[in-house]
């Protein structure tokens, strides 16, 4: 894995959707140009929703990763418009 300097982490294992969608949305709006965002989940629908909800917000994807179990991070690099 690469390393991305990760400026917040938002952990929302043991939440279903819409709930790690929503707080990934809400961290992308206060976050800075250029911040890597580290998502935490757990909840497989949310590994498909939240990298859509990242391009549509014009933020970019840069690694699913899978943590064994049903723990995953995703890597996401903010960009303002």
């Amino acid at each position: 894995m690469a390393d991305y300097g990760v400026s917040r982490v938002i952990d929302v294992r043991g939440e279903v959707c819409p709930v790690p969608d929503v707080e990934t949305k809400r961290a992308i709006k206060g976050a800075k140009d250029g911040e890597i965002l580290k998502v935490l989940v757990d909840y497989p629908l949310s590994v498909e929703r939240i990298p859509e909800s990242v391009k549509k917000l014009g933020s970019e994807i840069l690694e699913v990763k899978k943590n064994g179990g049903s723990d995953w991070e995703i890597y996401v690099k903010v960009k303002k418009q």
